[in-house]
């Protein structure tokens, strides 16, 4: 998903605020999660946001989501939010964070999801690096 960093979106040092991007991840998890699950989901937790560089206004973000991990109605979902510079076109890595959403159907109940299974190295890393955080979160 890619947005256009808005006069709107800023904080009173002239970027985007945090919340901004907080409630963009927030969306960005949810499209993820809903595609990967098939149903509606909601979010359960927040982990390890990390703001790396401020995000200036007329910038472009873009926000890449892979899902990292399945429980059983649970997913991780990883995502990598990048600006650029559209005059330059560089782009810098600002933010990662990592959303555990739960699956829904229309009864507002959980819902068995399809697991996970990694294909390639950098699933498999993914994958195990979201098990120990699982692990550390929910014990």
């Amino acid at each position: 998903m890619s947005i256009l960093a808005s006069p709107n979106m800023a904080n009173f040092s002239g970027v985007v605020h945090g919340g901004e991007i907080l409630k963009l991840l927030d969306q960005v998890a949810y499209a993820c999660a809903t595609r990967y699950c098939g149903v509606g989901v909601v979010t359960l937790a927040v982990d390890q946001v990390l703001f790396r560089h401020p995000i200036p206004i007329g910038s472009l973000m873009h926000f890449y989501a892979s899902i990292n991990f399945t429980g059983n109605t649970s997913c991780e979902v990883g995502i990598r939010t990048e600006y650029e510079d559209l005059k330059t076109q560089k782009r810098i890595h600002c933010n990662s964070a990592y959303f555990t959403m739960i699956a829904l159907n229309e009864k507002k109940q959980k819902v068995q999801i399809p697991p996970f299974v990694p294909q390639n190295e950098e699933q498999k890393r993914r994958f195990q690096e979201a098990k120990e955080r699982r692990e550390k979160r929910f014990g």
